[in-house]
């Protein structure tokens, strides 16, 4: 499966998208054969909806697809991208009708749309293919549907063949692939190099917790990346329901959505100084299972009291954040599947997003409208910093009380990031039902917005 544009032919097929509002102005100036065949068909131009013309001898003379209105549009991402798959089996070439504003992101939902998941059943693959048209980043384009790929990919593979060694493998072929340089801290080298939550957690489980570092790059400003890789989580001693186990294996979402990130980046050679750090863990449960109730003391100096075990996400990301601080980074990017919270205030699609800096912000918001990535801004709500501080240590992993939990996890991390210019996600990584350019499955949140983005937040 290849996530490309087709090859540029002669033999390709027209094909027009008409906006809704306009359809019947459009329809006086066709013929009287397309006059008919699409009043028979019932196209309106509503948007997704597509119609293939046919020729006298029984081939597709031109297609059409509907593009709504700018209020139906609004509902939905990909109208292209819909439309493709009803779309009979052939290369297409856009004739006219596509706003020149709107052509990129449109098609890219049109390869996104190719995207199967076939490791362990064989899948058919996308039957319309695309010519980019004239006008359009198309190397930048398929980078991004790429970097889909991959992380899609990496969230979808059930835990039993993407535990923290091949998260690891993952990351290694990566950097290989790019002349980057992966290093890799394992099992008990955890605590020789102060790394102790990121071995607490991982250390139940029969495949060694580890910390995966990636760098490139020897200038520029100073770029680094941090994913939570919690291959599977169990939710340990604090065992999760099996409804909510269920889905499990996204929890390294955060992980393989930096491992996206890193390949667009990579891919794009933007000049900065790249480090990425995945602490890659699974939360399991055996006989050296950490405990609720129990004191760890974090490669920072802090100590933090486990009131329960399904919040070790921040555990591990604490342990990183702190290592990334030491090298005082221009800017300090963390991306987890962290709070069920999360969910709850924004729902699966938008990406939560947290930063002290206004600049940031706006600069991620822009970009995020102009990739069909969307993210909502959450606050660094200082005042909360007290539900996170318990009795016996300096922080609290899980705040009774339920409020606020995507905000005092945050905060949780904040702590770690020390003085750096620090962006949080709280991501799902999930789509829970199909959608134009989205299978079911696994899915990128914010990091075609971010990768946007990065040359007006850098100053590149």
């Amino acid at each position: 499966m290849s996530l490309t544009f087709a090859p540029a032919s002669t033999d390709s097929i027209p094909l027009h998208i008409v906006d809704e509002g306009n359809f019947s102005v459009w329809l006086e100036d066709q013929s009287a054969e397309v006059k008919a065949w699409a009043t028979v068909s019932g196209f309106t131009a509503a948007a997704g909806q597509a119609l293939a013309l046919p020729a006298h001898d029984g081939s597709i003379q031109q297609a059409l697809v509907g593009f709504g209105t700018k209020e139906s549009r609004a509902r939905r991402r990909f109208i292209l991208a819909a439309a493709a798959q009803k779309l009979p089996k052939g290369t297409y070439h856009i004739a006219s009708g596509l706003p020149a504003d709107q052509a990129e992101v449109e098609c890219l939902g049109w390869l996104l749309g190719g995207y199967i998941y076939d490791r362990y059943r064989s899948k058919s693959a996308a039957a319309a293919l695309l010519v980019a048209p004239k006008g359009i980043d198309a190397s930048q384009i398929e980078q991004m549907a790429k970097a889909e790929q991959l992380t899609r990919d990496l969230i979808n593979t059930p835990a039993a063949d993407m535990g923290p060694d091949a998260l690891e493998a993952a990351a290694r072929d990566l950097a290989q692939n790019y002349g980057a340089a992966c290093s890799v801290i394992t099992g008990d080298a955890l605590l020789d190099e102060n790394l102790p939550m990121i071995h607490t957690v991982g250390r139940a489980a029969d495949r060694a917790p580890r910390l995966i570092e990636i760098r490139k790059g020897t200038s520029g400003p100073k770029l680094t990346l941090v994913g939570k890789g919690v291959c599977f989580d169990t939710g340990g001693l604090n065992l999760k329901p099996g409804a909510s186990m269920g889905i499990m294996k996204k929890d390294m979402g955060g992980a393989a959505n930096v491992l996206g990130l890193t390949q667009m980046i990579l891919a794009a050679d933007l000049p900065v100084q790249l480090r990425v750090l995945i602490p890659a863990v699974e939360n399991a449960v055996s006989g050296n299972a950490f405990r609720p109730g129990d004191v760890l003391t974090s490669r920072k100096g802090l100590t933090v009291e486990i009131n329960n075990t399904d919040a070790e996400g921040r555990l591990v990301l604490a342990d990183a954040l702190a290592l990334a601080d030491e090298d005082t980074p221009d800017l300090l990017i963390s991306m987890a599947t962290l709070t069920g919270a999360a969910r709850v205030a924004v729902g699966p699609d938008l990406a939560p997003f947290y930063t002290d800096d206004d600049r940031d912000a706006g600069a991620l918001t822009k970009a995020a409208a102009n990739t069909a990535d969307p993210v909502w801004r959450m606050p660094f709500h200082t005042p909360y910093e007290t539900m996170i501080e318990p009795d016996i240590a300096d922080l609290d992993n899980a705040p009774a009380g339920g409020f606020a939990g995507s905000i005092t996890a945050a905060l949780f991390l904040r702590r770690f990031a020390g003085n750096s210019r620090y962006m949080h996600f709280d991501i799902y990584a999930w789509s829970p039902k199909p959608a134009p350019g989205r299978t079911k499955g696994g899915t990128s949140q914010g990091i075609r917005a971010l990768f946007t983005a990065l040359p007006d937040m850098l100053g590149l």
